[in-house]
């Protein structure tokens, strides 16, 4: 199979580290880039790393910048996102970036209404897919309507994540009681739009993801699924520890829906699956690749290298069945977590080293390149003091 097509990637985090392992392992040539700030330190030794203009404030220049680096390269490279803000801006100036990149999005409209937690949900009742009870409230007599039909506790969460999380880096406000609802919604409700959720039961091995690579013409190329086993923080957090899982009924109801969006491309879905009734209830929908992707090159289907074969014309043959059993572990989040659970009795040291036995891979531990894994853990470790040190 050919590599001689270069691949570009847009994000330095660990989802797009993952990118890079994948691709430049198999012999494809990587650059990548990410905005200045927490990533411009321990860069990747496995890519071209650098510093791009911002996509959120500075659209013009990294139009400019990519433009640039696609023109100095021998041949068009494949463009990957591994964030938020660079999916709405690649499909933002999809047609001129298209003449120097090759990439695969569904529709700009479909992009915006999934990344908008509002449109998300109104897209659940549409196609009457079971889903957290959910409020929206514009102001304080919408509020305390709210309260009359919520169950306490409860969540609050940004409409547009990506972009609250500028300003608050949670994923959601645990909410005790009406109380704190009423002194809290006003303080948030400054970084953004917010909803008020129910929260489903169960612990963390109640989330489940289903991924899928669509082609143009939505034929089937990639199908992978997964199921958590601690996230960090460990109430309402991203993935620390995840284990591959083939689970049919998530098949079943996840990838039709996706076709039924004509979501092409990669697209991901995560459930919590609700112990009151067995169903799958809908969280987010996320036309990128998602945190934990690397898992998939080591259960058999590999979602960044099927990409890159599809776009650069070399017809991959569908990759549809999974090794299940192969754990993904960003090591300082399952530290973390562990330290959380140990406080509450709900795991043990032994618990935590059992999360590391069989086989397994790590989000970005890798002896070939080492940097990436030491600046988040450092990072993940002065934040959390940091925390501790306000809180005392």
């Amino acid at each position: 199979m050919s590599s001689s097509h270069p691949a570009v990637v847009l994000d330095l985090s660990a989802n797009g580290v993952g990118i890079i392992h994948a691709l430049s392992r198999k012999g494809i040539d990587v650059y990548a880039f990410d905005t200045e700030g927490p990533y411009s330190k321990g860069k990747s030794r496995l890519a071209l790393c650098g510093i791009c203009p911002s996509p959120l404030n500075q659209e013009a220049e990294l139009l400019s910048f990519l433009k640039g680096i696609a023109m100095d390269l021998d041949k068009k490279p494949v463009l990957y996102a591994g964030a938020d803000d660079y999916v709405v801006f690649i499909s933002k100036y999809r047609n001129e970036l298209s003449q120097y990149y090759l990439f695969l999005y569904p529709d700009h409209s479909l992009i915006m209404d999934l990344l908008d937690k509002k449109k998300t949900y109104e897209l659940a009742m549409k196609y009457n897919i079971p889903t957290a009870k959910t409020f929206f409230v514009e102001n304080e007599e919408q509020l305390d309507e709210a309260i009359t039909q919520l169950e306490f506790p409860c969540i609050l969460k940004p409409v547009f994540g990506h972009e609250f999380r500028k300003h608050v880096n949670k994923k959601a406000i645990h909410i005790q009681d009406a109380i704190q609802l009423k002194k809290n919604y006003p303080i948030y409700r400054e970084f953004g739009d917010l909803i008020i959720q129910e929260i489903i039961p169960g612990d963390n091995q109640c989330f489940y993801k289903v991924a899928a690579f669509f082609g143009e013409d939505m034929e089937l190329l990639a199908l992978f699924t997964l199921q958590k086993n601690h996230q960090f923080p460990s109430q309402f957090g991203t993935g620390a520890h995840i284990v591959s899982k083939r689970i049919p009924d998530l098949v079943d109801v996840g990838v039709p829906l996706l076709k039924e969006l004509t979501l092409k491309g990669v697209g991901m879905i995560e459930y919590k699956k609700d112990p009151r009734d067995g169903q799958y209830k809908l969280i987010e929908i996320n036309p990128r690749f998602w945190l934990s992707h690397s898992l998939t090159g080591h259960s058999g289907v590999d979602f960044a290298h099927q990409y890159y074969l599809y776009l650069t014309g070399q017809r991959p043959s569908p990759k549809l069945q999974q090794i299940s059993g192969v754990h993904w572990i960003y090591l300082v989040r399952y530290f973390l977590t562990y330290l959380e659970k140990r406080k509450n009795g709900e795991m043990s040291l032994k618990d935590f080293f059992y999360g590391l036995k069989g086989k397994k891979v790590f989000a970005l531990l890798a002896f070939d390149d080492p940097m990436p894994f030491i600046r988040s853990t450092m990072s993940h470790l002065r934040n959390t003091w940091k925390r501790k040190r306000r809180s005392d």
